[in-house]
């Protein structure tokens, strides 16, 4: 399998349904957070429960868009390729306040606001 980088697109059809399930309200500017907002990033919530998110974690960091992680719901779970996780209280109560509906939940932020949101199992690969 090779790996390369993913174009916008390719990367939001790699993550299938946009709004299946979603609970996320497009267009909501993304409750306070730690980092300084890129002009388009991709925002990861994610839990321990989540599992093996390793081919997630590879189709996302390829897709050349800033990748902050943030790592809910109280225990302390790594993210990979040198991120750092932003967790405890606060981690979870962005969660809550984007009312995220199932782990792991991928945003694709423009300017501080949800463009497009994507939760649930990740089944896709770059290739």
């Amino acid at each position: 399998m090779i790996l390369r980088r993913a174009p916008l697109l390719s990367l939001l059809l790699i993550l299938g349904a946009p709004l299946a399930g979603a609970r996320v309200r497009l267009g909501e500017p993304l409750p306070a957070h730690p980092w300084v907002s890129a002009g388009r990033e991709v925002v990861v919530v994610y839990t321990h429960d989540c599992g093996d998110l390793g081919d997630l974690w590879t189709a996302l960091l390829g897709s050349g868009l800033p990748v902050r992680a943030v790592n809910a719901e109280g225990t302390a779970t790594p993210a990979p390729g040198g991120l750092k996780a932003w967790q405890g209280e606060d981690a979870t109560r962005f969660s809550r306040a984007l009312r995220v509906g199932t782990y792991p939940a991928v945003l694709l932020v423009q300017d501080g606001r949800v463009l497009n949101a994507w939760e649930g199992t990740f089944a896709g690969r770059l290739e």
